[in-house]
């Protein structure tokens, strides 16, 4: 069965187009009931953002990592999947104490107590987060021990070396010398060296060691460095050594942590010493890059350099977390407090079993599709046959494309094509996160080497990929594309999703876009959801323009026809949007507010949301993350619900609705989320929806997802999360499954006659 085959099989025919019925009243009857007092207009209240009515973000972000281990606890999730949902919280964790935490440490060092709205000072914080996080990896744990139990009865294993039996053992111990033994460097620690530097999330083994001739009773203390990501796994496959070595192998799959391997063998690394005892840690350092540096150098700057220094200083920033196992003596951490200067008890983390849970994606990578989610193909859209002109298509209609439910082959079709066209004379896009092997990238390449005009922004400061970037912005350059790294005002990020193709076509050209809410990630695109449009709109493409002249030039008073653009415009054009709602419900008019996005936690549109529920706007809130407004709260948000919703995809698209906008304002989709950075601090673009049909489709996204009782959790006044379950009819809903089935889920309801 050919792929298109499987996909024309996974996707049904469409429904019928259903007629666009008011939206107030088909969400009116089924989403959001509410009591007709509370959505009576109130007199205009401005409502001070206090501990009452903002949830700190921090907590908040913890509390999404709670929702994640929900979906590795829930039975009904194949076993592999499960352990992936585990390594996703530990690499979310990671990442919080290298990115969030560092900031609150470094304002208790330097005596700073103001807070944010929440009034939590950095001191109790740290407390708190401690706190927290430690209930939260004790939970990860249970879990964890319960899915490692359930894949040994499907024969996939951690064992410890122990368990092996003597010839597979010996093999073990000959990958030990052969393979592991020569990139390891043990680190002396006594009087004339010091402890020695732990880099940034290292796995490491403390060991102490008594000479086996000695008569003074006196331990020596080493360092090793666990060789991970260095060409060696973090899971040893014994079968993989036994086939290497000739040894009859074990059935199914089996790993060896590697550290276990190293401390079985330290006598190969220690000759004349005898082990004492031998302890993994794990160090987090600040991680967080300051860009703001250069703004305060007159001096024109090579940004390249500015980030090629910040990430190799990442290493060494100072540490945010020890995490070190539950049986480690006292005498060894002691000694890691001391060498690693740590010196306040919420900056360790006593932890049960292995290390480093996000080192689990490999276990999660086992050879068994009976234990993960069953392949799925998405959907091309029925106006473009694959291998037909992407253009020619384009001409025709707008095309909305909901990944990764559609598929992402249209978009690399919009870039190969360009490249190769001959009627195309430029290409202009912005790169944030590219990734690995990036078709995007490649076709850029391949239309300079066709003499196109090639421009490319590519943002250096999107974190974590920095190295990436960097290297794909060598390569664009080698080939001449001109490559820019953002706007004069250096410290702002460009995380906007857009493209511009300049085609000759007639006595004229025509301008193609392709406008996002997520990125020209090829990988990303199969597991985060996201909306792309494809459009040659003379207004949009007039726009497209600007904004590409406004990032490459000098062009600070740019306007533009349709799009908004952060940081100029966006924020007071989505604050005159809520104000006309606001307007609407004083005016007794129907009123609704939808929005979907990733975090929420901007002070003015907190401030603003509060305003209209007081008024009586019904407010719904698709939030996946963090989220600092507070619902339900009597007097000042008893009108707004808040929903998360967590499931197989990574729920990643921005779609904003304002039910009494005009209709070409009615739905925004973009790159911003309503947080401080995306609104102030970078160049964002918001675009609307201009096709009614596109609309629709859209508006049947907000309807399936705030259906959602499989994978949606409701955030409650008191800040916790409640998950929704099935009405009384018991009918589960799952929006991600349904958006599988049809990539804009459920038609909406005809109003009633």
């Amino acid at each position: 069965m050919t792929d298109q085959e499987m996909a024309d099989q996974q996707h049904p025919d469409e429904n019928s187009p259903e007629t666009y019925a008011p939206i107030a009243q088909d969400f009116e009857n089924e989403f959001h009931t509410m009591s007709e007092d509370t959505r009576l207009p109130k007199e205009e209240v401005t409502t001070q953002l206090t501990s009452e009515t903002y949830i700190n973000r921090e907590l908040s972000l913890i509390d999404f990592q709670k929702r994640v281990l929900a979906v590795a606890q829930d039975e009904d999730v194949p076993l592999l999947e499960r352990i992936k949902f585990l390594a996703i919280v530990g690499s979310n964790l990671d990442e919080f104490f290298m990115v969030r935490v560092p900031g609150y440490l470094q304002k208790i060092r330097l005596g700073i107590t103001k807070s944010r709205p929440d009034g939590i000072s950095p001191t109790t914080l740290m407390r708190m987060i401690h706190q927290e996080v430690n209930a939260l990896i004790a939970q990860q744990r249970v879990i964890k021990n319960k899915i490692l139990a359930a894949l040994e009865a499907e024969d996939i294993a951690i064992l410890e070396p122990s368990q092996l039996p003597g010839p597979l053992r010996e093999a073990v111990r000959l990958y030990f010398r052969d393979e592991v033994f020569p990139v390891l460097t043990p680190l002396a620690v006594d009087h004339a060296r010091p402890f020695p530097f732990i880099s940034n999330l290292s796995l490491n083994l403390g060991v102490h060691l008594m000479r086996e001739v000695s008569d003074n009773g006196h331990s020596e203390f080493a360092r090793i460095k666990v060789p991970v990501g260095d060409g060696l796994p973090r899971l040893v496959s014994i079968n993989q050594v036994a086939s290497h070595y000739g040894v009859d192998p074990l059935t199914g799959h089996k790993f060896l942590w590697i550290e276990d391997v190293i401390i079985d063998n330290l006598d190969v690394l220690f000759p004349g010493m005898q082990s004492i005892e031998a302890y993994p840690f794990r160090v987090l350092r600040n991680a967080d890059i300051d860009y703001e540096q250069e703004a305060e150098d007159d001096d024109a700057l090579d940004f390249r350099s500015i980030i090629e220094q910040g990430v190799r200083e990442r290493r060494f920033g100072f540490v945010a977390r020890l995490s070190v196992p539950t049986t480690i003596s006292e005498k060894m951490l002691t000694h890691l407090l001391r060498g690693l200067e740590v010196q306040d008890d919420t900056q360790v983390y006593i932890i049960d079993g292995a290390l480093g849970s996000a080192n689990l994606f490999e276990l999660a990578s086992v050879d068994r599709p009976d234990l993960k989610y069953p392949p799925y193909v998405p959907k091309l859209p029925d106006i473009w046959p694959q291998g037909s002109s992407i253009f020619d298509a384009i001409r025709k209609q707008d095309i909305l494309l909901h990944h990764p439910y559609d598929s992402f082959a249209p978009v690399e079709a919009f870039f190969s094509q360009a490249a190769h066209d001959e009627d195309v004379l430029a290409i202009k896009a912005t790169l944030y996160r590219v990734g690995k092997n990036s078709p995007v990238v490649t076709a850029l390449m391949e239309a300079r080497d066709n003499n196109k005009q090639v421009t490319v922004l590519v943002e250096l400061k999107a974190r974590f990929d920095e190295e990436n970037n960097l290297e794909w912005a060598r390569a664009l350059e080698s080939k001449g594309v001109h490559v820019i790294y953002g706007v004069e005002e250096l410290p702002i990020k460009t995380h906007a999703k857009t493209s511009l193709v300049v085609r000759r076509e007639g006595n004229g050209v025509r301008r193609y876009v392709h406008l996002g809410t997520g990125n020209y990630n090829a990988s990303t695109a199969r597991l985060y959801t996201d909306f792309g449009l494809l459009t040659c709109n003379p207004q949009l493409a007039e726009d497209a323009s600007r904004l590409f002249n406004r990032l490459t030039g000098y062009a600070p008073e740019t306007r533009y026809n349709r799009l908004l653009v952060a940081p100029e415009y966006l924020l007071d054009t989505l604050i005159e949007l809520i104000d006309n709602e606001i307007a609407a419900a004083k005016a007794k008019r129907a009123t609704r507010l939808i929005f979907k996005m990733n975090q929420l936690e901007e002070d003015v549109i907190i401030q603003k949301l509060y305003e209209a529920s007081q008024a009586g706007v019904k407010v719904d809130l698709l939030v996946r993350g963090l989220c600092c407004l507070r619902p339900g709260v009597p007097g000042v948000s008893d009108n707004i619900r808040v929903i998360s919703i967590v499931g197989r995809f990574l729920e990643h698209s921005r779609i904003y609705y304002f039910q009494n906008a005009p209709k070409d304002q009615q739905i925004l989709l973009g790159s911003a989320d309503l947080m401080r950075r995306n609104l102030y601090n970078r160049v964002e673009v918001v675009f609307p929806l201009l096709d009614g049909r596109l609309r629709e489709k859209v508006m049947r996204v907000l309807a399936t997802s705030l259906r959602d009782t499989h994978g949606a959790w409701e955030l409650q006044a008191d800040g916790t999360y409640m998950r929704l379950s099935p009405g009384d009819n018991g009918h589960q809903v799952n929006s991600q499954e349904l958006f599988m089935r049809n990539s804009f889920g459920l038609p909406l309801r005809r109003e009633s006659k």
